[in-house]
């Protein structure tokens, strides 16, 4: 947890990609759609086997981009001012008890917050809210292409997402964004290999180990 002890919040976007709530047979929201994980979720996507609930019905994975918060969110300031770094990352998803907690209208927590459920690329340079969107990512599993995304897709953009998530519930140094996922989200098997791409270059990786 080293790299990680100065993260703060972790904030996640649900549904900010229009085919991926679709595919999972979900509404498109109207306004961000706001989840937490706790910072024991974290773990370095460096190559490491990841070890993952495999008792619980299905693991999916969700990759993302990730934004790293270095100062606050100030009246009149442009929102890129507050980003200082950029990540890949995976919000791990116990599918099959977020159905269950879903249909009873109970919080997320025990499918989106388990130990090992956010894995975590190395940082890169933030380039700005425009130019991200000259910037593809992809993830790989087993040297196969599952998801491919851009920002420009994103249903909120990141200014309105920060602005959000501001306002709603505070933001300031150490806090982290995962932003939403594409379409492409599967179940993970016991011996997966996933691989993280920023413009078609390896960035993280890691490999799933169910137990």
């Amino acid at each position: 947890m080293e790299m990680f002890s100065e993260v703060r919040n972790i904030y996640c976007i649900g549904r900010n990609y229009r085919l991926h709530a679709l595919e999972l047979g979900n509404e498109v929201p109207e306004s961000p759609m706001v989840f937490t994980k706790p910072t024991h979720a974290l773990v370095s996507m460096d190559g490491r086997v990841v070890e993952l609930p495999g008792d619980q019905g299905e693991v999916h994975f969700e990759l993302e981009l990730v934004l790293r918060v270095g100062r606050a969110l100030e009246p009149g300031m442009d929102p890129d001012a507050c980003i200082d770094g950029l990540a890949l990352g995976l919000d791990m998803t116990l599918r099959d008890v977020q159905s269950k907690i879903k249909a009873k209208g109970q919080p997320w927590l025990p499918a989106k917050g388990f130990k090992g459920s956010a894995p975590l690329g190395a940082w890169l340079p933030y380039p700005g809210a425009e130019e991200l969107k000259a910037h593809d990512f992809a993830l790989l599993r087993n040297n196969e292409e599952a998801q491919h995304g851009n920002s420009a897709d994103m249903l909120f953009d990141i200014g309105t997402l920060l602005r959000h998530i501001n306002d709603n519930y505070g933001l300031g140094p150490g806090d982290l964004i995962f932003t939403g996922t594409p379409a492409g989200v599967a179940a993970l098997q016991d011996g997966d290999k996933l691989t993280a791409l920023w413009q078609g270059k390896e960035v993280a990786s890691c490999s799933i180990k169910l137990v």
